[in-house]
């Protein structure tokens, strides 16, 4: 193996190492594999530029456009040219989630989620970035050392948001990765110069000579990589208790008092639970609500949507309000309303940061920590404060606005409109262009919401499935309503983008559908009541629930028509937990079978979360390779003449042989190397002049003078002296000669003609000329071999 081979794998290996201190980050960890990957076509890129090869600044340079290619097929696709050349909507792509990325980072809990694109673009991005310093450093410019920097920065970083539980342990995995490429660089420089016995002495003064400088500036390095470990996580914000306050304040890990949260769907940290096959008892609940069928308990809001992710924006937080709860934004007095108290006991094992509460609360008694969030009406733990075995009180308001009310409602706040109307330019022009047709002949909102409602439930032929795979990426909403089938999650955040489309406000909501009534008066309410629904905004009226899911929840009484006959089903419908009967559409979790959950794996119940489901129609690995190798392939093209020549040149005034055997084939190499850059600047050969006549003839042509003129007369005479002397001997100096030479036609040249020499040389006509003689050699073999097959027949 040869030493830029064990060198690039060094660095590969060594960046991938001290990469693994951001696999605590998020969860899965699946991440990495996909970044070895692309660090290793990166790597690999470089090795192919060094072999041609490449000038440093070139080399660097392909492999930061190939790590752009690279990024854009990952995750700008769909806003790249044929899916891997960015253009303007793939870097504004980049951007969104970048600043996407940065507000989840202050959203998670360690472990984050792997679904924020956001997320997974910084810590792909990254080591690639890291890698490039790396592989630039340690194989392109042999200097290993300075390369610890880099690898040392993605450390810290990974140490600054860590919980610092395991630090040391990815500390010594960062430092092997380092000591590996240190010893591929030692084996590099000792297969190149051969053993080294001793250090060069002291000189008289006292200062250490030669050998010992790279140890001092290894010292040097050293201090500064460990300054570097030590005080950048210092001024990183750490990601404990999962709630981070940009104040250093407020619920988290702050002090209290005040501050902000950036609060994430609650479900995701209750996935597993979530996705248990027995349906275990979540909460216990006693409420004084006559119709316990619409007592749906609202864990928080997701307001914010970028065409794939439903999920809340950053909110202002404050103490709990010892009294009565603020009145519900947008509720008028001239709404019926009643008061209702409900006590709720949490689960031993239901550990949720955000208090399930019927929805609007107007007051809640409960111990422990907790933070007031006004907009969303929810209270979140503080400092690691959850539901886990807790019971409170809740007052809340039973909100009975009528139809006719919500039918007169007049327009929202201007604050409010713009909030929560606003749709990302990714969004399928399908998601609007059917709530214009499914709401053709509405009157208003209201009746434009009430026929969203009954379209998904009841019209429009959906099915309720838990198992559906429709996909993922901003074409997921469009899949669901052409194969219309799908579970909560699909129906709110399909009801909700499309409300917005038609400008009424509209967010979800995530938390519990009603549960099932028990003997002693109570509810159970179980992990197969999780849900997700959407709520609009009605002036007058506020926040209202809708219900679109079919065989899930209840209709609101306000959505139901008062004619005998309605095709809409009643109101109190129970949900799939407490049904009786099966259902028309039943949920695989209804009908899995010990069978089923040997065959597929389990059964997985409802899960409401704040991605769209993963689909199997992404791209698999090997048509992500096929496009790599296409676009290097597009890439290489209008690049192989340069390519080549460099190559050429590289090979010609390469290294050669001292022996007087060796002086011809070199002198002729240089001297054919000079023709073809005069060639590449405007001056063809002429193969029937000397070389004497030949030099003289690119010297008046290319206007050359002084040195350049004279190093092309040197090459020259040295091509005669191979030629005709009797013992041919090398001549010193050929390739400086032609760089000199070379550099003189540059400068008579104009900027475009230079332009046309390095990406267009002329000269690579021969490259035509050899596959013309290998042709017709070819032509000939086959000719000389037909009379031996005419005798052989």
């Amino acid at each position: 193996m040869s030493g830029r081979v064990r060198l690039t794998l060094g660095a590969w290996a060594a960046t991938l190492m001290a990469a693994c201190a951001l696999l605590p980050l998020v969860e899965p960890a699946t991440w990495i594999v996909q970044a070895a990957f692309l660090l290793a076509v990166q790597a690999g890129v470089g090795a192919a530029a060094r072999r041609v090869p490449l000038a440093r600044p070139l080399t660097i340079a392909a492999q930061a456009l190939v790590t752009l290619l690279l990024l854009t097929f990952v995750f700008a696709r769909e806003q790249a040219l044929a899916g891997l050349v960015p253009g303007p909507q793939a870097f504004e792509r980049f951007a969104a989630l970048l600043e996407q990325g940065g507000q989840d980072i202050a959203r998670y809990a360690i472990p984050a989620p792997l679904e924020s694109d956001g997320i997974r673009l910084m810590l792909i991005g990254g080591v690639l970035v890291i890698g490039l310093l790396v592989d630039t450093l340690a194989v392109t410019f042999r200097s290993a050392a300075p390369a610890g920097l880099p690898l040392l920065a993605l450390y810290s970083v990974a140490a600054g948001l860590s919980d610092g539980g395991t630090d040391w342990l990815w500390f010594l995995v960062a430092a092997a990765g380092y000591l590996m490429l240190l010893l591929a660089e030692g084996r590099d420089r000792l297969s190149q110069w051969g053993r080294v016995f001793g250090g060069a002495p002291r000189t008289g003064t006292g200062e250490p000579g030669g050998a010992v400088a790279p140890v001092r500036t290894g010292r040097r390095i050293g201090v500064v990589a460990l300054g570097i470990a030590l005080v950048v996580p210092l001024g990183l914000p750490a990601m404990n208790g999962g709630l981070l306050d940009s104040v250093g304040a407020g619920a988290g890990a702050g002090s209290g008092g005040g501050g902000t949260i950036s609060a994430v769907n609650p479900l995701v940290s209750l996935r597993d639970s979530l996705n248990a096959d027995e349906d275990q008892q979540v909460l216990s609940v006693k409420t004084e609500m006559a119709d316990v069928s619409d007592l749906y308990l609202r864990i928080v809001s997701l307001d914010d949507f970028d065409g794939t992710t439903w999920k809340p924006s950053r909110r202002s937080i404050t103490a709990v309000p010892e009294g009565p709860f603020p009145t519900p934004i947008g509720l008028s007095p001239d709404v019926k309303r009643a008061e209702v108290d409900t006590s709720i006991s949490a689960a031993d094992w239901y550990a949720q940061d955000w208090l399930p509460m019927p929805y609007p609360p107007s007051g809640v008694r409960i111990s422990g920590n907790w933070r007031y969030e006004p907009l969303g009406m929810t209270l979140v733990g503080d400092h690691g404060q959850n539901t886990r075995g807790l019971t409170y009180q809740v007052r809340s308001l039973d909100v009975q606005p009528t139809a006719q009310q919500l039918a007169s409602a007049g327009p929202p706040p201007e604050a409010i409109r713009r909030d929560f109307t606003e749709l990302p330019d990714s969004l399928p022009a399908v998601v609007a262009r059917t709530a214009r047709q499914v709401t053709a002949d509405a009157d208003n909102p209201y009746d434009q919401a009430v026929k969203l409602q009954d379209w998904f439930a009841v019209t429009g032929g959906f099915e309720y499935d838990t198992q559906v795979q429709v996909g993922s990426g901003s074409e997921a909403i469009a899949r669901f309503l052409r194969d219309k089938q799908g579970f909560c999650v699909h129906f709110s955040f399909a009801m909700a983008a499309m409300a917005r489309s038609l400008g009424i406000p509209a967010r979800v909501a995530v938390g519990f559908a009603p549960g099932s009534p028990q003997a002693d008066g109570s509810v159970s309410v179980g992990l197969r009541d999780a849900h997700a629904w959407p709520e609009l905004y009605f002036e007058g009226v506020g926040w209202t629930r809708f219900e679109p899911t079919p065989t899930r929840g209840s209709m609101p009484p306000y959505t139901l028509p008062d004619t005998p006959g309605s095709s809409v089903p009643d109101d109190a419908r129970p949900t799939q937990s407490t049904s009786a009967a099966p259902s028309a559409t039943p949920s695989t979790s209804e009908s899995c079978t010990p069978e089923q959950k040997k065959l597929d794996g389990g059964c997985g119940s409802e899960s409401p979360q704040a991605v769209l489901p993963t689909g199997d129609d992404g791209p698999k690995w090997y048509a992500f390779l096929a496009w790599a190798l296409a676009g290097l392939a597009v890439l290489a093209l209008p690049l192989a003449p340069m390519l080549w020549r460099l190559r050429t040149r590289s090979v010609r005034l390469g290294a050669h042989g001292r022996a007087e055997a060796d002086a011809a084939p070199h002198t002729l190499a240089v001297w054919q190397e000079l023709t073809d850059t005069a060639w590449d600047h405007g001056i063809p050969p002429d193969e029937s002049l000397t070389p004497r006549k030949a030099a003289a003839r690119i010297v008046r042509l290319g206007g050359l003078d002084g040195a350049a003129a004279a190093s092309v007369h040197r090459v020259a005479d040295a091509v005669e002296q191979v030629l005709y002397a009797p013992h041919p001997r090398l001549t010193a100096g050929l390739t400086d000669d032609v760089s000199r030479a070379a550099a003189g036609l540059r400068a008579g040249t104009g900027r475009v003609a230079r332009l046309r020499a390095l990406l267009a040389p002329r000269s690579t006509a021969r490259v035509l000329w050899a596959v013309a003689d290998w042709w017709s050699g070819l032509r000939q073999r086959a000719v000389s071999l037909r009379p031996n097959w005419g005798k052989q027949g």
